[in-house]
């Protein structure tokens, strides 16, 4: 096999042999295919696309390029769950525990959050003592015990994406729906679970900004997974407004503890609870109502236990910021906009995310609202609350909000659950 034939053969439009794509994964991993090299194939993926077959092939070899964890004797049903990103998604948090606490154990790899999108592992690890990283065997023996890990994803698992996704972030290749969807299924189906929900964010704070967009990906993503033999659903939902009431790290852990406890956002309940119910039905149980387990305490429970083996307090206090900023309310009447990629923008100025995959976050940072879409505020009263260790953010944060927020405006709002895709 040479390189410059797999190049030219996907920009003259032809589609790719199992051959050449197992070949070019695997050299391209090993360090036999240059960077140059790939980032020429994949701008001819961009400009051609990929057909169905040859996706799925893509992915496989992606999957192959490391290690395949095995699930099938831990003595019940496996269920994961995606989200493609957003501002103050914190679903997985009461999501994990809550699925556990029904008989069916959660893999879920997870990682930090980049840009305006916060990440899973940097709102845990503003609990004290938590940790993301666990060894194999505690892994398996916490989703024994516990039926639910929430942790960072090994270097074993999937390695050619890791190489292609830091590729693609500098060569101008991300938009592109194959390489998107194959880049989260290569993870996902590595991971062993036998069922796969899929959370496809769309709106102004998600990457994919139309319903047509995001229903493409999340088609796509279905394909793949039901190709590969993994019970996958995915529901595509409203990311024009951030979820719940808060966005950044601490405040979101708050948030979901609250949710374990009963109250919380009834949007974040209402997503939780159906999320729940997709994994479940996926896992072919169908005999367990997620509601009245919530309700009944039994997903705290199941929290709490997940947060004490990987280390972690479940009754330690939460950190707080230094510096509390109000923002007003701009008139009187009813909110009817708050913008998903201006508060998540204004959360990640404040500290609660990064630029760049390697600096650091600050777990206190994040932006909290006290009313909802829908609801009556009034001129001068406190709407929003910023929080940050660093007083000289709150400007530029402030900016990110100028025009976040609307009140009495003729906005058009998604509905929370957009669609369902399932396998036809």
């Amino acid at each position: 096999m040479d390189a410059i034939d797999v190049i030219r053969a996907k920009r003259d439009g032809h589609t790719l042999t199992d051959e050449q794509v197992d070949w070019v994964i695997d050299a391209y991993t090993r360090g036999a295919v240059g960077d140059e090299q790939m980032a020429a194939l994949l701008m001819a993926i961009v400009f051609r696309g990929m057909e169905t077959s040859e996706l799925a092939r893509w992915t496989t070899a992606m999957i192959d390029s490391g290690e395949r964890m095995q699930l099938a004797d831990l003595g019940r049903p496996t269920a994961d769950k995606h989200s493609t990103g957003g501002v103050g998604d914190k679903i997985t948090l009461p999501l994990a525990p809550l699925v556990a606490a029904c008989g069916v154990a959660v893999p879920q790899l997870s990682g930090r959050g980049l840009g305006h999108t916060g990440g899973t592992l940097d709102k845990l690890e503003s609990i004290p003592g938590w940790r993301a990283d666990v060894s194999h065997a505690d892994y398996l023996a916490q989703l024994r015990s516990v039926g639910a890990v929430v942790c960072a994803a090994g270097e074993t698992l999937a390695p050619a994406d890791k190489k292609l996704y830091a590729l693609r972030d500098v060569t101008g290749t991300v938009e592109s729906i194959p390489l998107i969807a194959s880049s989260i299924m290569s993870k996902k189906i590595a991971e062993g679970a036998g069922a796969l929900v899929l959370d496809v964010k769309v709106g102004s704070g998600a990457f994919m900004k139309t319903v047509e967009q995001a229903t493409e990906l999340a088609r796509t993503m279905v394909g793949i997974g039901t190709e590969a033999g993994v019970r996958t659903v995915a529901l595509v939902t409203a990311m024009d407004r951030p979820l719940g009431r808060s966005a950044g790290n601490a405040v979101e852990v708050a948030e979901a503890v609250l949710v374990l406890a009963g109250g919380g956002p009834a949007d974040v309940v209402e997503l939780t609870v159906r999320l729940a119910a997709e994994m479940l039905a996926a896992a072919g149980v169908s005999d367990v109502d997620p509601g009245t387990v919530l309700s009944s305490g039994k997903a705290m429970d199941s929290w709490r236990a997940m947060i004490a083996a990987q280390g972690g307090d479940p009754d330690a206090s939460l950190p707080v910021a230094r510096e509390q900023h109000v923002v007003p309310a701009p008139a009187t009447g009813r909110l009817t906009r708050l913008d998903a990629y201006g508060v998540g923008v204004a959360a990640w100025r404040l500290g609660a995310g990064r630029a760049r995959k390697q600096d650091p976050v600050s777990v206190t940072a994040g932006v909290t609202w006290l009313a909802g879409l829908g609801d009556e505020v009034r001129e001068g009263e406190p709407l929003l609350v910023l929080h940050t260790d660093d007083a000289d953010r709150v400007p530029r944060a402030l900016n990110a909000l100028e025009s976040a927020i609307g009140v009495d405006t003729d906005d058009e709002l998604l509905p929370l659950i957009v669609d369902r895709i399932a396998a036809s």
